[in-house]
């Protein structure tokens, strides 16, 4: 089988790939790209644990291909941070003990930071919804939804 040569935008800086054609953005990822960040937790689109935004809709690598990543710019956990600063979301999961093992810790920031941009004001039934998508079984979720809501607020303040 031949490998599919792929072009496209990760975290803001163009990137070249070879994948199998049936090959998943999450492997790609984990594996040529070596951007391990995004945990496979379930394979199968349930769990959020594989949570990346492509063109900044919310969407599981495990169940995109990494061929359809073409010409999109694609955003992962290794992106949230600007350099050695923390996004103030996972500045607030740190304080408020919003994880545990890790595993579903980066599709709850990347669902987390989705939700923001598009609702920066969310009550907690709304942080809920935009969150039920992803799975934690060790935290349960209120110190996540607290996390969010109130990274929320100091973002709306800081941007005032």
């Amino acid at each position: 089988m031949s490998k599919l040569h792929v072009s496209t935008t990760i975290n803001g800086e163009p990137v070249e790939f070879l994948c199998d054609p049936s090959a998943s953005m999450l492997d790609a990822l984990r594996g040529p790209l070596g951007l391990t960040g995004t945990k496979e937790g379930c394979g199968t689109g349930d769990c959020g644990a594989c949570s990346i935004t492509v063109d900044g809709r919310l969407v599981c690598a495990c169940l995109m291909l990494a061929v359809e990543a073409e010409g999109h710019e694609i955003g992962t956990i290794e992106g949230m941070a600007q350099g050695d600063e923390l996004h103030p979301l996972q500045r607030k999961f740190l304080e408020m003990a919003a994880l545990q093992c890790g595993i579903c810790t980066p599709g709850v920031l990347m669902a987390s930071r989705a939700l923001l941009e598009k609702n920066p004001d969310p009550t907690e039934e709304e942080v809920r919804f935009g969150l039920a998508g992803n799975l934690c079984r060790c935290t349960g979720y209120d110190k996540i939804v607290r996390a969010v809501l109130e990274t929320a607020a100091e973002m709306r303040e800081a941007a005032r």
